[in-house]
């Protein structure tokens, strides 16, 4: 009955250690899809995250979580549209170099982007 109970422990031990593996491979996925695709969250008054780093060639996109509207502009480089609650906006930066932007309608919100 002993040599029972201990084989029914190690079956229940080994059935967690497999989704405990499970899972931490579904996060491991899931924060590469994230670093392929940067976003940045607007969010009470602010650009979450304020410095964002990125290769040539990837696109950006900024999505509006306030309660009223925003812009994301960067002069000479890309100017969107007053978003409104969760409307998005995405920019492909070809060039390395740092591109700093701000929102027109609220100009002490000011980010980053550091093109490498």
């Amino acid at each position: 009955m002993k040599n029972l109970s201990v084989a029914g422990v190690s079956v229940v031990v080994l059935i967690a250690s497999i989704v405990v593996l499970a899972r931490t491979s579904s996060v491991s996925v899931n924060a590469q899809q994230a670093a392929a695709s940067p976003n940045v969250t607007i969010d009470n008054f602010s650009f979450g995250p304020a410095t964002l780093t990125v290769a040539a060639g990837t696109t950006v996109t900024w999505t509006n979580r306030d309660d009223i509207p925003h812009t994301v502009v960067s002069t000479g480089a890309f100017k969107s549209k007053a978003m409104d609650t969760d409307e998005k906006f995405s920019y492909t930066f070809a060039k390395p170099g740092t591109y700093s932007y701000f929102c027109s309608i609220h100009p002490k919100m000011t980010g980053k982007v550091v093109v490498q």
